[in-house]
């Protein structure tokens, strides 16, 4: 028999009695049947929906022990879920000590998922539930997964802030773990600081602590990040002392996810090291062989398929580097098969690209280009996930993809010159383009940590055609030789120039540093040396199809130099051609700009404040430019972020003019545009100018005339160039050193009115305004008018 809902609940039929018997006992009988019917079915439905109840809700004990299991088997997600489930349980129970519990233990899981911003939100969430409590111990033991959080984040102040924090109450509470855990952590933030003595020091010191109170896992941790930082400070008998401690303490544990990461990690010190102390390399390269496959034995016993697939896959680089590419192959085809079973596709795209690169060696070009495609592919949707995924990489949080992009635009350059068809032959040369493309999104996406790149791909139409008159001019800097890939109105053309990317590299920064000197021509010989690697080659086809404006897209070093500057031994670039800078040939919406609706805000200080120094022709360069344009304006006082919010929300402006002093850094948190009373960062900006990416009208220009990069930084000047992106405005106008306020008066104002005649590009405006400079015996050094560049959109 089934209830209403389906369920069994007495499935027994009565036979049939061969006896009559009286009425009334039938009666009696029946009911009593009944009644034990009614009672049995109610039970049976009862127990059955208490068990379809604990099957959906099981119990907040259970939930935390099957996502403490999970996580140890390396099922990150699983172990996610359960505790998620078990926060939400003692959520309702009103149990708040518990539910912080269960949420530092999800923080820890979404981390190790590459999911550092749910991270964050789930221990912030945790630490208010804990101060509610008001236990210390709890506010301090978050606090330290807090700051160890903001250093996956890429966030060091944030970081230290917490670990500090923490660190003090600690001690106050005599935590001597939680001591030990924090030191680990500030080691961490030490190395990405590259404060590496302090670094090991506070590495020394968590092991001493931990191994004191008998912590076992952490012990090996900082054991290990003892060895790592021992070897760079080439400290190599150290550093194998730390490695053989760790590799003893762990064969004593029990095997786990944790065991088989830190057997990792030791293989991979002991294979480091090999290149420090050569005379025991084959011993070295013998036990981190040994600790591998350890790892991979380890994690196939405990299920972990993610962990099985970094040992597979690290141990397959050991022979790699031995040239043994049979078993190389062998062992990275199982690493990737490893990986897709666990469904990680932040260890799939490293296996991918190892496999790409050892079919290359092998000579399978073909093949080896489809699985770099890949491990693009792969990459992808992940990369923000990837620059905080558990790996090998550096503390020092270096860009560890980017020779991925690099080593597939290499072999399809490779494969385009062994093409005899030209269109067959161009066809691969876009396609090498198109992966550094993908990586410089990829790098502006990591350097602003938000979706700004992406919006602006997906309102813009790629480009394909090139107005008349214009070439781009796309250099690729590669270890042994520079490439230069020259869009022009018949196609494609490649250029290869033997000078490596270190000597490229010193003559940039030569360049760079004498320019700046008004008083001296040092920078000649290196301006020339530049030209003679980046123009002249061009020169016959330039002059072929009479090209007057060339855009560049610069990379690596070559993004902190002014391309306007070169010189060809008579005269400058600037001189013969409109010059212009994008950040990506994808990452440019190039429109022309509409005269007739443009409404400029021009906002900026002309005193002295917070310690930087007036600039007294600030004013005199806002009043030229409303000569020419109808507007508002900020000045003083009057510019401050409210005010610049209010002025922005209140009207449409087609043009924001910001003179004021400005710093770009390497880090995008640190970079900022001084107010009357304070500092606008560019995420502030992005927030106060970002609504103008969601418009029709976007802002069409974006221009700040005082702002500077640091020397040689060339993640400032990405900032820089990603400026317009970030601030959702077509192109932008800026500075790449402070200059003489005076000088910038003059030419900005020139650029402006320049800019008022629809016959020129906005490219071809700087160069008016530029020449304009040159031409007076007072501005006539680079120093003065060509610091200026025009970014993004040209036309």
């Amino acid at each position: 028999m089934r209830n209403d809902d389906g369920e069994i609940v007495n499935s027994e039929r009565k036979p049939k009695t061969q006896h009559s018997e009286p009425r009334t006992q039938n009666m009696r009988d029946l009911l009593l049947r009944l009644s034990l019917t009614v009672i049995l079915a109610a039970g049976l439905v009862m127990a059955q929906t208490s068990a379809t109840v604990s099957a959906v809700e099981p119990s907040t004990d259970s939930l935390m022990q099957q996502g403490l299991q999970a996580y140890q088997r390396g099922s990150f997600d699983q172990a996610l879920d359960a505790w998620k489930q078990a926060a939400d349980l003692f959520e309702r129970a009103g149990k708040i000590g518990e539910e912080s519990l269960a949420l530092e233990q999800a923080a820890q899981a979404s981390e190790s998922l590459g999911q550092v911003s749910q991270a964050l939100q789930q221990l912030e969430l945790a630490l208010t539930l804990a101060q509610q409590t008001g236990d210390r111990a709890r506010i301090a033991t978050i606090m330290e997964s807090l700051g160890r959080t903001y250093l996956a984040a890429h966030k060091p102040d944030a970081a230290v802030q917490y670990l500090t924090q923490s660190l003090a109450m600690a001690q106050a509470e005599n935590d001597r773990r939680l001591i030990a855990a924090i030191h680990n952590d500030l080691g961490i933030t030490y190395a990405a600081q590259q404060h590496d003595t302090d670094a090991l020091a506070s590495f020394v010191t968590s092991a001493q602590e931990a191994q004191a109170v008998g912590d076992r896992p952490l012990t090996v941790r900082a054991s290990i990040n003892a060895a790592r930082m021992a070897l760079k400070l080439n400290q190599p008998d150290h550093a194998r002392n730390w490695l053989d401690r760790s590799l003893d303490a762990l064969n004593n544990f029990e095997p786990s996810h944790d065991k088989a990461m830190n057997l990792i990690q030791v293989g991979l010190g002991y294979q480091k090291l090999r290149a420090s102390m050569p005379a025991m390399n084959a011993p070295l390269l013998l036990r981190a062989a040994g600790v591998l496959l350890e790892a991979a034995a380890v994690s196939q016993h405990v299920g972990d398929e993610r962990m099985r697939s970094y040992a597979e896959g690290y141990l397959a680089h050991l022979y790699e580097t031995e040239h043994r590419y049979d078993e190389s192959l062998h062992l990275t085809r199982r690493a990737v098969f490893s990986a897709q079973s666990a469904n990680a596709p932040e260890s799939l795209f490293r296996w991918q690209w190892q496999l790409g690169r050892l079919l290359a060696a092998t000579g399978k070009l073909d093949e080896a280009i489809a699985s770099y495609g890949h491990a693009t592919t792969t990459l992808r949707p992940i990369r923000v996930e990837v620059s905080s995924a558990w790996g090998d990489d550096s503390f020092a949080g270096e860009d560890s993809v980017r020779p991925l992009f690099f080593e597939l635009a290499d072999l399809l350059l490779h494969r385009a010159a062994l093409t005899d068809d030209s269109q067959g032959a161009e066809q691969y040369l876009r396609l090498a383009r198109d992966a550094i493309e993908t990586y410089k999104a990829t790098e502006l996406r990591d350097y602003f940590r938000d979706d700004c790149v992406d919006t602006l791909q997906a309102r813009i139409t790629k480009l394909d055609q090139l107005a008349a008159g214009t070439a781009v001019v796309y250099p690729i800097v590669f270890a042994d030789r520079l490439e230069l890939l020259v869009s022009l109105p018949n196609g494609l053309k490649r250029l290869s120039i033997p000078v490596s990317s270190a000597t490229l590299t010193q003559e940039v920064r030569a360049f760079r540093k004498t320019v700046e000197k008004r008083t001296t021509r040092e920078y000649l010989p290196h301006a020339q040396q530049l030209y003679a690697w980046l123009i002249r080659p061009l020169e016959p086809d330039l002059a072929s199809f009479r090209i007057d404006t060339l855009v560049f897209i610069p990379d690596g070093p070559l993004r902190t130099v002014p391309m306007a500057a070169l010189h060809d031994g008579t005269q400058f670039l600037i001189e013969k051609f409109a010059v212009a800078t994008t950040p990506g040939l994808n990452l440019t919406d190039p429109k022309p700009i509409d005269r007739g609706k443009v409404r400029l805000l021009s906002s900026g200080l002309t005193k002295a404040v917070q310690g930087f120094p007036s600039l007294p022709f600030v004013e005199e360069e806002i009043n030229a430019i409303r000569t020419l344009y109808q507007g508002d304006q900020l000045l003083n006082a009057e510019f401050s972020t409210p005010r610049l919010e209010q002025q922005l929300q209140d009207q449409l402006y087609g043009i924001l003019h910001i003179a004021t002093h400005g710093w770009f850094a390497s880090d995008t948190t640190q970079s900022y545009l001084l107010t009357y009373n304070g500092k606008l960062t560019i995420n502030e900006l992005d927030q106060l100018v970002g609504l103008f990416r969601y418009r029709k009208d976007p802002l069409e220009l974006l221009t700040l005339s005082a702002c500077q990069t640091g020397t040689g930084d060339d993640r400032s000047a990405l900032g820089l160039a990603g400026v317009a992106i970030k601030a959702g405005a077509r192109s932008a106008l800026a500075t790449l050193w402070f200059i003489n306020d005076e000088a910038s008066a003059a030419l900005v104002s020139e650029f402006y009115r320049q800019l008022r005649n629809p016959a020129r590009s906005k490219a071809q405006a700087l160069r008016q305004a530029q020449l304009k400079l040159l031409a007076d015996r007072v501005y006539e050094h680079p120093a003065y008018w060509s610091p200026f560049l025009l970014l993004n959109n040209w036309l």
